[in-house]
């Protein structure tokens, strides 16, 4: 049984179908990227599945019980209004010292509780998010576009990050992405979005796609960068891999 599911799932805003026909599923533990332009109905496709948005047509299934953790695009804190680390992580639920410490641990900002929001980094601040996302135990992680205020170098922490804690947690992950020209090699499937599914396979697969092209084929010849980590250099097979720029072309 997959943890999420949308079924034949169109969504309307008065006249205006913004998804059309959606199916897709997300099993436990995997990685599967949704990539698409602005105005693709990413972010509605995201707030369907999460129940926010309703549908027009079609279902979305959830598992019974199903703990979603939530990690939105960026953080508006009110610049005025002091607020640290540790009491950010208990909003809107109150969380043990423990647990809290244990979060931030896992999203390697092990003792900076003290820490004012206001003071992180764009970074530091998505690892807070993501914290406190981690907290009700997810069995699926969500996340908008998590990496849009980053840099690259930032990015691609983030990736490494998100790849980390769904090998240590078994959560899955839903990850919608603007960047459309990276992916997390490790996503085991990447899923292409404009109003409709245009494409869906392994990033590989996605990447030599004619309908990807034609649709995000601009800026990398056309091809996807996958992101990948230093350590794929020395591959089990003999074939060393080129850090991050990947280009398979068809």
């Amino acid at each position: 049984m997959s943890l999420i599911a949308a079924d034949h799932v169109c969504v309307r805003f008065g006249s205006d179908e913004v998804l059309h026909d959606i199916s897709l599923r997300v099993d436990p533990g995997e990685i599967v990227t949704i990539l698409g332009p602005n105005g693709s109905g990413k972010s509605t496709l995201l707030r369907a599945l999460l129940g926010i948005v309703p549908v027009a047509e079609g279902r979305i299934l959830r598992e019974a019980g199903l703990r979603v953790g939530y990690v939105p695009q960026k953080l508006t804190i009110d610049r005025t209004m002091p607020i640290t680390v540790r009491r950010f992580l208990s909003l809107p639920t109150r969380v043990s010292d423990a647990a809290a410490a244990e979060a931030l641990a896992r999203v390697g900002m092990a003792g900076q509780g003290g820490e004012q929001m206001t003071t992180l980094s764009g970074g530091q601040q998505q690892r807070v998010l993501l914290a406190r996302a981690l907290l009700g135990k997810p069995q699926l992680l969500m996340l908008d576009e998590p990496t849009s205020g980053l840099d690259q170098p930032g990015e691609a922490a983030f990736y490494r990050l998100i790849e980390e804690v769904r090998t240590q947690t078994g959560a899955a992950v839903l990850m919608v992405s603007h960047d459309l020209h990276v992916v997390m090699a490790a996503s085991d499937r990447v899923i292409c979005l404009n109003g409709h599914i245009c494409c869906e396979g392994t990033p590989r697969v996605v990447s030599t796609a004619p309908e990807y092209r034609a649709l995000f084929g601009l800026g990398t010849q056309g091809a996807l960068a996958l992101y990948r980590h230093e350590h794929d250099h020395d591959h089990k097979d003999g074939h060393p891999h080129h850090h991050h720029h990947d280009h398979d072309h068809a």
